[in-house]
């Protein structure tokens, strides 16, 4: 949920092709009324049983592993219905396999790290993988650092742009982690795009993350990134039956022959699970 505060980039003024009605970021958290909205979850999670038919239409995976990374405070077993349905397309997931994420405590990315190079190494292939939330900002680093072992980035929202006010979570991040949040600035250019593939999945109903906050820009040296938009509550994004086909659908692209989500033609029913794409495609 909450992440290290980040300084806006010169970058960020490039949200202005993607959404020009915002051109700065957002350094207010989400509405008391948008929170409360966030109960929500339980049904998206309902949502899942009459989705699954059409879920489980979305393109087969070619078997490569994915690591997932849950949100702030929570654990593998948030991700276990989101692996699962990944395991049912062909894919090798799984968890962080480090507890309940209270932020990057001494040894936390270390860890992620040793079983990032484990998996490339022991597989063979690229890693794909998916940060809920403040693991979304674990998922980024890693890709920084590492970036010829991981295929791609999926964020959901993930708070990596603007200020750390932004978010509902902010204060519950210093107190779990211990760590202050505005000094992280200095260790983390947070807005940069790492230099794979990059996608944020996002929502303007978000209760936790101010929207603004999880739009990536466009760089000019990463032009593999984007930012689908899709009608979720920041707790229900991971149980999401739209958010779980753009999932999909993402990890299904080729290595290496990478497209925009959604940029052509997206059609009526498409565009109203997908807002983001009939406004931007």
């Amino acid at each position: 949920m909450a992440s290290p505060s980040s300084k806006p980039s010169k970058n960020q003024s490039k949200n202005a092709s993607q959404l020009p009605e915002h051109k700065v970021p957002h350094d207010q958290p989400p509405s008391a009324w948008l929170l409360a909205l966030e109960l929500r979850a339980f049904w998206e999670f309902g949502a899942l049983l009459p989705a699954w038919p059409l879920l489980a239409r979305a393109p087969k995976g070619d078997g490569h592993a994915v690591m997932v990374f849950p949100g702030l405070s929570a654990n593998d077993v948030s991700t276990v219905p989101l692996r699962h349905y990944l395991q049912s397309l062909n894919y090798n997931p799984w968890g962080w396999e480090q507890g309940f994420n209270f932020g990057p405590r001494a040894g936390v990315l270390d860890e992620a790290k040793s079983k990032l190079v484990h998996t490339f190494e022991s597989t063979g292939r690229k890693v794909s993988l998916i940060g809920w939330s403040l693991g979304g900002v674990y998922a980024r680093e890693l890709a920084k650092e590492m970036p010829h072992m991981v295929r791609g980035i999926i964020t959901l929202g993930t708070p990596f742009a603007g200020s750390h006010k932004a978010t509902n979570a902010w204060r519950v991040y210093q107190l779990t982690s211990g760590r202050n949040i505005e000094r992280e600035s200095d260790n983390y250019d947070l807005p940069a795009a790492p230099p794979v593939p990059t996608t944020s999945i996002y929502s303007r109903t978000d209760g936790v993350v101010a929207w603004q906050a999880s739009i990536q820009a466009s760089e000019a040296s990463n032009t593999e990134t984007e930012n689908i938009e899709v009608l979720a509550s920041h707790i229900g994004l991971g149980v999401n039956p739209s958010a779980w086909w753009a999932v999909a659908d993402r990890l299904a692209q080729p290595e290496g022959q990478w497209k925009p989500f959604a940029k052509e033609n997206p059609g009526r029913i498409h565009g109203l699970v997908f807002p983001g794409a009939a406004r931007h495609g």
